[in-house]
């Protein structure tokens, strides 16, 4: 009798444990964010449509997005690290914290979006249209916020920002 009794203790010990390490991994998984981060690095997504996606905490390093489409896009805290924008559309896409370093946004269409806290230091970013463009605390290098400030114009609708006054102009 005694036998039986601890393979029923054993057996009640083991459920109890198997339950709470279950529930556990429950609770885990439902408060993990429903995006998980994905990796593009060095993809080639040429024409591809991101638009409205959410993509925090991605990483599109050395990628080819020549004329891709990230529009109203979540894009916070991705890394598009020496990646290729060249005619991207990031209307309304949110950019926070972004890594766009050595990154090519060549006549790229930053209309409304937003890039506070973005590093960017050595972007480039001739021919982008950044009407409405939100830059408050982004990293640039003195001669691309130069340029940026011949064209800024505008204020973001998401955090009523004026264009100019995030790229410190005048």
């Amino acid at each position: 009798m005694s036998c039986r009794k601890f393979d029923i203790l054993s057996m009640r010990r083991w459920f109890r444990n198997f339950w709470a390490i279950a529930s556990g991994l429950l609770i885990w998984l439902a408060s993990a964010s429903p995006a998980m981060a994905l990796d593009y690095d060095k993809q080639f997504l040429v024409g591809e449509d991101f638009s409205g996606r959410v993509l925090t905490d991605s990483s599109f390093t050395k990628s080819n997005l020549k004329s891709i489409n990230l529009s109203h896009a979540d894009l916070r805290g991705v890394s598009f690290f020496a990646a290729n924008l060249e005619s991207a559309n990031l209307e309304g896409a949110n950019l926070r914290n972004s890594t766009l370093d050595t990154a090519r946004l060549i006549d790229a269409n930053l209309t409304n979006a937003v890039l506070e806290g973005a590093f960017a230091f050595n972007a480039k970013f001739d021919g982008a249209t950044i009407d409405g463009a939100d830059f408050t605390d982004v990293d640039l290098r003195a001669d691309a916020q130069k340029l940026l400030c011949k064209t800024a114009k505008g204020t973001n609708p998401e955090t009523g920002r004026k264009t100019r006054e995030t790229l410190y102009c005048d």
